[in-house]
């Protein structure tokens, strides 16, 4: 819920009130069930709320019979990411991206909202039923709408393969940025790149691929890209219409995955970006993890940056702060090794992969302080059946 509230910030709305509702199934009419609605209803009247929020995807048959109950507007998670993307995108890949996803969006809750608009009856003479109604028309509008950028979509893509290629033939080293959503990937990129790309303490506050040559001391130069972040829960939309954005990732040399090291829920987080990377088939890429933000960690400030290996000398975790620019040294250091040695690296990671359990890779991190103080939260995720 608190991350909800952040979300609700950061697509420019005041959240006033939380009500929480605990339940062992939804309700198939008003998810809530229609005594959490009338305490809803209740609730948004004495704040005077124009919006609200809910932290699940609402079926279109939910969110409308909500709105008729409650008398206003109602939003899911899913309306709600899809929202702060339309603002945030700036390139014309990235809005023709959540165009995409607005537009299967819209066409999931096309419900029976139009069907008193019906069109006149067939022919002449004709007594059979009814026309088209407006939610057909509507309906094919969407989808032709959807084919024809699904089709402009396709264009970029190859545009960017072409670069992908050239790169490629170059032989040069492709690094990408990812993790959770305002865990300072783009301040990262900004302290390795010098490139001055829009960071601030907000979810979602940049959503555009941008990449920049790196020089690496005797090696030479690395192309570094800054992906969108993810989060829990990332709409199927965004996953499939962001595919051109999370091509950078498919095919990067290196992943360094960025984790916020004072969040409470970090291993939740992981967990979530390592989901989503399977999804879009980039699990099998080499990576390393930076555990970012250790000067607001007591704990971990007191020993400084801290570059660790495994047991073939491969690096696997920075502890860093990109903010204070503590442990970049340690990390141009890493990519110099790992540019040199990509092959290497690749089957290491695959090996230790499939000799780990699938529970070890959300263990507290080695030289953590005890998981008690420092994750307090339990590893099973407090968002579940909260609405």
């Amino acid at each position: 819920m608190a991350e909800l509230s952040l979300l609700a910030d950061s697509a420019g709305s005041i959240p006033t009130a939380s009500v929480i509702a605990r339940k062992g199934k939804t309700d198939p009419a008003l998810f809530i069930g229609s005594g959490k609605a009338n305490e809803l209803k209740r609730v948004m009247e004495e704040r005077d709320a124009e919006l609200a929020i809910f932290n699940h995807p609402l079926s279109p048959t939910q969110q409308r019979n909500l709105e008729r109950h409650i008398g206003r507007h109602v939003m899911d998670r899913t309306g709600l990411i899809l929202d702060i993307f339309s603002q945030r995108a700036q390139s014309h890949i990235g809005k023709t991206q959540v165009e995409l996803a607005q537009v299967r969006y819209r066409m999931s809750r096309l419900v029976r909202a139009w069907s008193h608009l019906e069109r006149q009856r067939g022919g002449i003479g004709v007594r059979g039923g009814p026309g088209e109604t407006q939610m057909e028309l509507d309906r094919r509008m969407l989808a032709t709408k959807a084919k024809r950028l699904e089709n402009e979509l396709e264009k970029l893509q190859r545009q960017q393969r072409t670069q992908r290629r050239v790169r490629k033939r170059k032989d040069i080293f492709s690094v990408s940025l990812v993790g959770y959503t305002n865990a300072g990937k783009s301040t990262l990129f900004n302290a390795l790149t010098k490139a001055g790309a829009y960071a601030a303490d907000q979810l979602f506050a940049t959503l555009d691929t941008t990449s920049r040559k790196v020089h690496l001391e005797g090696i030479g130069s690395i192309v570094v890209s800054d992906t969108v972040g993810f989060i829990r829960d990332l709409p199927h939309q965004l996953v499939e219409a962001f595919r051109a954005t999370l091509d950078e990732t498919i095919h990067a040399d290196l992943i360094l995955h960025v984790i916020d090291a004072c969040s409470p829920v970090s291993r939740e987080q992981k967990a979530e970006v390592e989901a989503v990377l399977e999804e879009i088939g980039a699990d099998e890429i080499p990576r390393i993890e930076l555990m970012n933000k250790i000067d607001l960690m007591p704990q971990t400030f007191t020993r400084g940056a801290v570059l660790e290996r495994d047991a073939n000398g491969i690096p696997t975790q920075i502890f860093l702060s990109a903010q204070a620019g503590l442990g970049l040294d340690l990390l141009r250091s890493a990519l110099a090794e790992c540019s040199q040695m990509t092959d290497r690296i690749r089957v290491e990671h695959n090996r230790a992969k499939t000799q780990m359990a699938p529970d070890e890779f959300l263990a507290p991190l080695p030289e953590r302080p005890e998981s008690s103080e420092f994750n307090p939260i339990s590893n099973q995720s407090y968002f579940h059946n909260d609405a």
